[in-house]
C-alpha cells in the first residue's frame, strides 16, 4: 500500500524550534509538522556528509555504557513485531557497546534498532549541542524526557504513547502514519502482554493490510494522516495518537521529547485500565452502563464537579489533588488491592 498517497499532516513553514509554542500545538488536538524547524542543528549538517560522519559524531558523546538494542533477521523486513504465534517477538533484544551496534548497522544485513535510549544518560552533551526543544520552552520550564533512536531500515509497528511527542529526525528520513485515538477498534490492537516495546500495537501491517482479516481498518485509513519527514523537520502530536514509524534510509537518527502537562505525582491511567479489566469487564452490561455514568461524573467530566457542592473540609479524595493527597489515595488503593 502506498502510504505516501494518504492525506498529509498539516505543515507549518518558517518556525524555528526555539520559538515554538508547543503546548498550543498540542491543544489544537492534531499532529503538525514544523518544516525545517531544526535544520540548523549540528547533527543535521553532519548527517549530510554520510553515515560514517554521523556515527563518528555520535561516538564523541558515547558515555561508554552498554546500550539496549534490537536485532531482527532479514525475513522480518525491518518490522519489529510479534512472532507467528503472538507469544514472543520476531527480534532479539540485547545489550552491547554502541560501537558494536553501529558496526552491525554498517553491515546492513539485519534490521538494527536502538529505541528510546535516554539521551542524557547514554549521550551526555548531545542534547546541549542539538537542542530540539530548548530548556524553558515548555510550560512551567518543563525539561522533557529526551530519547534517541538509531538504526537502519526499520519499522516500529503502529502503537500509542501516553505522552505528547515532539519527534525530530536528524539523520535520514522518517515516515509517520498517524491515527486519532478514537480509531482503536479499527486498528485491531494486539495482546497487552507481551509487546514489542512496552505498548500495545496494532495487528495490521499498514504496508500490506489484510483487509479480509481486518475489514474495519478501511475506516481507520479514512482518518489516517502521514508525515514525510526530512532531517531537521519537527513533528508534534498529542498523547495517545496511534503511529507507525518507518526509518527510510540506511542510517537514521531521531531525537524525540515526551512530556505531559500533569504533575509528577499523577499515576498512569494504564494502571486504571488494567484494574478495570479485573473489576468491570465481566459485570453485566446494565451494571457497566451504570459504572460508566459514575466514571463520567467523577473522572471524565469537569475536574471539580464531584466536590463542588461539598464543604472543603469534607471533600477528601474528591478535593484538589497534590502530592500529599496523591500519596494518601494511593495507599488507600493499595490497601483495597491487598485484600
Amino acid at each position: 500500500m502506498d502510504l505516501a498517497a494518504l492525506p498529509p499532516v498539516r505543515v507549518i513553514d518558517g518556525l524555528r524550534h526555539d520559538a515554538v509554542d508547543f503546548s498550543a500545538l498540542i491543544n489544537d488536538g492534531a499532529p503538525v509538522v514544523l518544516k525545517g524547524a531544526a535544520a540548523d542543528l549540528p547533527l543535521v549538517a553532519i548527517g549530510r556528509d554520510g553515515a560514517d560522519a554521523a556515527m563518528a559524531y555520535l561516538a564523541r558523546f558515547d558515555a561508554g555504557r552498554a546500550v539496549v538494542g534490537f536485532v531482527g533477521e532479514p525475513a522480518i523486513a525491518g518490522r519489529f513485531f510479534y512472532n507467528d504465534t503472538l507469544t514472543a517477538m520476531n527480534f532479539a533484544a540485547g545489550r552491547a557497546p554502541l560501537a558494536d551496534y553501529l558496526a552491525r548497522i554498517r553491515d546492513g544485513e539485519d534490521a538494527v534498532y536502538l529505541g528510546s535510549t535516554d539521551l542524557d544518560i547514554y549521550f551526555p552533551g548531545l542534547r546541549a549541542e542539538n537542542p530540539v526543544v530548548p530548556d524553558g520552552v515548555l510550560p512551567g520550564g518543563t525539561r522533557p524526557l529526551a530519547s534517541i533512536w538509531i538504526g537502519n531500515h526499520t519499522v516500529a509497528a503502529t502503537h500509542w504513547d501516553m505522552s505528547n511527542n515532539i519527534a525530530c529526525p536528524l539523520v535520514g528520513r522518517r515516515r509517520f502514519l498517524l491515527f486519532p485515538p478514537d480509531q482503536i477498534a479499527n486498528l485491531y490492537p494486539g495482546p497487552l502482554d507481551p509487546t514489542p516495546g512496552g505498548q500495545v500495537v496494532s495487528m495490521v501491517d499498514p504496508r500490506a493490510p489484510d483487509l479480509d482479516r481486518y475489514p474495519r481498518y478501511r475506516a481507520a485509513l479514512e482518518r489516517a494522516v502521514v508525515a514525510e519527514l526530512e532531517p531537521g523537520d519537527v513533528l508534534v502530536y498529542p498523547a495517545l495518537w496511534w503511529h507507525q514509524v518507518e526509518a527510510l534510509d540506511g542510517f537514521n537518527v531521531m531525537i524525540n521529547h515526551w512530556w505531559n502537562d500533569t504533575p509528577a505525582f499523577v499515576d498512569t491511567p494504564m494502571t486504571t485500565l488494567l484494574h478495570g479489566l479485573l473489576s468491570l469487564r465481566s459485570r453485566p452490561d446494565s451494571e457497566k452502563q451504570s459504572w460508566r455514568a459514575l466514571f463520567d461524573y467523577y473522572l471524565f467530566g469537569p475536574a471539580g464537579q464531584g466536590a463542588e457542592h461539598l464543604p472543603r473540609h469534607a471533600r477528601g479524595a474528591l478535593g484538589e489533588m497534590d502530592e500529599g493527597a496523591a500519596r494518601r489515595l494511593r495507599a488507600q488503593v493499595m490497601q483495597r488491592l491487598n485484600r
